[in-house]
């Protein structure tokens, strides 16, 4: 099969398209023939070697996260999910024009959603309503700030903290307010001393961003808040008397189901910048890096 190799950490020019043993499913295992695949900062992340103290490559490698496709194969004990069945996935290897995981990763694609779309949606939905309902894990009425809210993860947590019945709050860029009014809750500029001094006294905070943004916030969250986070630990969160949690995404095919859902009756919106060919990665990679306003996405067939 296809797929893109990464050779050795570095820049784009270590992504290189080639021939690899195509995967077969094992026990509890589900093969699919992709149709797309989508780029998330961990991909560039672990490329250029940022990550390698705490998750080394093994080269040659295979990256991508996301994948959406049909059912081609399935291991033996697996029940759920059906030969010919349209489904999304967070993965591992995606890049690539077949792959395994187990049955527990996949979610059935909605009806009338668009298959190469799909691939948009399982690390930033699975990140962003996991933040919430794991790390932050608000209360009916709680004041809940969502940093970063018009991102892709920033969507998915501001969707999955209303569901909570919080009263949240997105905060994005002066120059975005006109923009979250989509979101459909409170926005307030972070880059708006202002802005920031109105702003109530919070429960908690989803943080997506991380940097300065985070370290102006952390004086208007109550003693014994909630600093939830993507980027791992909160500098000085803990000596502000807060509760620190980092949180990672994990696989989920239930919560994923629903998500895609949300996203097919048009309740939770993801933008999709840019659809390439899966043979233009280094040019889907260098543009969802240095920010493409919304997801790109690689079609692989």
């Amino acid at each position: 099969m296809r797929a893109i190799v990464l050779e050795g950490y570095g820049g784009v020019h270590e992504l290189e398209l080639r021939e690899v043993p195509e995967p077969d499913a094992g026990p509890g295992q589900v093969k699919v023939r992709v149709t797309a695949s989508s780029i998330n900062p961990i991909d560039w992340k672990l490329r250029s070697g940022l990550y390698r103290q705490f998750r080394p490559l093994e080269f040659p490698a295979i990256l991508g996260r996301d994948v959406s496709g049909e059912v081609v194969a399935v291991g033996p004990g697996v029940a759920s999910v059906r030969v010919g069945e349209k489904v999304l996935g967070l993965v591992n290897r995606g890049y690539a024009e077949y792959v395994v995981d187990q049955e527990a990763v996949w979610a059935a694609v909605p009806a009338g959603m668009d298959l190469v779309d799909a691939a948009a949606l399982p690390l930033v939905t699975l990140t962003g309503a996991q933040l919430i309902e794991e790390a932050v894990r608000p209360h009916k009425g709680d004041a809940v700030l969502v940093t970063g809210a018009l991102g892709s993860v920033g969507r998915a947590a501001v969707f999955a903290a209303r569901a909570t019945g919080a009263r949240v709050f997105a905060g994005v860029r002066r120059s975005q307010l006109p923009g979250a009014s989509e979101l459909d809750v409170e926005a307030v500029a972070l880059d708006d001393d202002a802005a920031l001094a109105r702003l109530p006294q919070l429960d908690s905070i989803a943080d997506t961003v991380g940097g300065q943004t985070i370290q102006k916030l952390l004086g208007k969250v109550k003693g014994g808040g909630v600093i939830g986070s993507v980027l791992g630990e909160t500098p000085g969160a803990k000596d502000h008397g807060l509760v620190v949690r980092a949180h990672g995404a994990h696989p989920d095919g239930r919560r994923l189901t629903e998500l895609a859902r949300a996203v097919a009756d048009g309740k939770l919106v993801i933008p999709i910048a840019r659809r390439l060919p899966l043979a233009q990665i280094r040019e889907a990679q260098t543009l969802a890096e240095k920010g493409a306003g919304g997801k790109v996405v690689l079609v692989v067939r």
